[in-house]
């Protein structure tokens, strides 16, 4: 099986360490460096802003009518009725409505950026079964103008994934959506890391056609085990080193490998799982692949059949990333209904989410969830738009492990608001003024708030 088996390097790290000599000098402890392309992100400047007589949906199952917002320092600081600040500039949102920033978990802009042409189809690392060795951050083109396109759409956040031909894809990277001439300079500080695997058709149909493992559904899973139990060796030669060097012992410091840095960070808990993952029983195979490793199997993107097994994800604690109205485009996409997410929502202890996976899609992902709570309506749930709007906001959040800092309005959370023309559930709805940290980074009626890449400028 093709790259699957424990490697010699981990056999030769292992043998090293039994070999050390404990009466040879110590060398200088060796640590891997984490976090080696930070973020270089700053908030635009803000205003101290007070949003009066608006219709506030919290993102946390609450809908105030008439209230206000006020934000001070970047930083959402009272949400009630009657607010008032002797400095603040005043937005009369009688009429309109505000929301938390809208967060998309599955996003390939930058990756597969518009123009959609051969040379920018940077986002699908198919060289390998296992390429958690690569990171979607370094195919980021950040003048890709679906930024700006989503931003107009009240987009303040976004996951970026890498594609799903292998079983373990490569890092996910979760970007605050601003204007920058760099990947760096959008990456939300302290958002921890993505790893995106694959399950079912993808892997199997692109590695099977040339004749190596996985071709099969079983394979798949093979694939997944033998790379976490390598995986596993990798983590106990690092903490094995790491303790007996603690003790004074000169011992030698196991070789690295970027792929086995990731899946291990998996294993320490610092980097989260995404599965692109349409099947009931495969879903539920992933969670008892975590069980076995010892890891948390994270949030499940495109779950056609989450509600199948909507009691087993909320159980685990997994998130369902999931689409209102797109199925039927492959076998494994086959057996859908149109109130997924609300049988997955209805859940005690649920995190259901509505996402995009389009360039296209991601700028009305609030009609996107409208889409779910009109069907879900219809056929007998009671879904109002104080309890849906957190399918695109708070679980969002939660999913990408920033949950602490965005996807509600609530005091001391990071001011990413929206204000919209009326009811973002509506058709007819837009967003008017988009705030991220509390600055002003769109307004539909204000072209200095309308930002173009540098790709546009002087397009037609």
């Amino acid at each position: 099986m093709q790259r699957f088996i424990p490697s010699a390097l981990v056999v030769a790290m292992s043998l090293g360490l039994a070999a050390c000599n404990k009466q040879a000098p110590q060398g200088e402890h060796v640590s891997i460096n984490k976090n080696p392309y930070p973020s270089t992100y700053q908030p635009y400047e803000s205003a101290k802003l007070l949003i009066k007589n608006a219709t506030v949906l919290t993102g946390t199952g609450e809908r105030l009518d008439n209230a206000d917002v006020l934000i001070l320092d970047g930083k959402i600081s009272q949400v009630g009725e009657n607010l008032s600040h002797d400095t603040a500039r005043v937005i009369d949102a009688k009429g309109k409505w505000v929301t938390p920033g809208i967060i998309d978990v599955h996003s390939h802009l930058g990756a597969y950026p518009s123009p959609s042409v051969e040379s920018h189809q940077d986002g699908n690392e198919m060289t390998s079964p296992n390429t958690a060795y690569v990171w979607v951050e370094h195919s980021v083109w950040p003048q890709d103008p679906g930024f700006n396109t989503a931003r107009a759409g009240g987009i303040t956040s976004l996951q970026i994934l890498p594609g799903s031909a292998n079983l373990f894809g490569g890092r996910g990277v979760t970007l605050k959506n601003v204007p920058a001439h760099t990947m760096q300079a959008m990456k939300f500080p302290e958002a921890p890391y993505g790893l995106k695997m694959a399950c079912g058709e993808n892997p199997k149909r692109v590695y099977g056609s040339r004749k190596i493992s996985p071709s099969t559904r079983m394979g798949n899973m093979a694939g997944y085990r033998s790379a976490w139990a390598e995986a596993t060796e990798y983590k106990r030669a690092w903490e094995k080193y790491d303790a007996d060097h603690k003790l004074g012992l000169a011992v030698d410091a196991p070789e690295r490998d970027i792929k086995l840095d990731t899946l291990r960070g998996v294993l320490d808990g610092e980097i989260m799982i995404h599965n692109h993952c349409y099947k009931a029983e495969e879903m539920a195979m992933m969670i008892d692949l975590s069980n076995e490793f010892g890891y948390h199997a994270g949030t499940f993107h495109h779950g056609i059949e989450a509600y199948k097994i909507a009691d087993l994800l909320a159980d685990n604690g997994s998130c369902a990333a999931l689409w209102p109205d797109w199925w039927g485009f492959k076998m494994e996409a086959y057996d859908m209904v149109q109130e997924n997410i609300a049988i997955v929502d209805a859940v005690k202890n649920s995190c259901a989410i509505v996402h995009s996976d389009s360039d296209t899609t991601i700028q009305r992902l609030n009609q996107e969830a409208a889409k779910v709570m009109y069907r879900a309506n219809e056929n007998g749930f009671d879904i109002k738009e104080e309890h849906a709007i957190r399918w695109i906001t708070q679980n969002a959040a939660k999913s990408l492990g920033v949950d602490d800092k965005v996807g509600s309005i609530e005091a001391g959370k990071q001011a990413d608001v929206v204000i919209w023309n009326q009811n973002p559930f509506s058709v007819y709805a837009k967003a008017e003024k988009v705030f991220i940290d509390g600055a002003k980074v769109y307004d539909r009626s204000d072209e200095k708030y309308q930002a173009k890449s540098d790709f546009m400028l002087g397009q037609q």
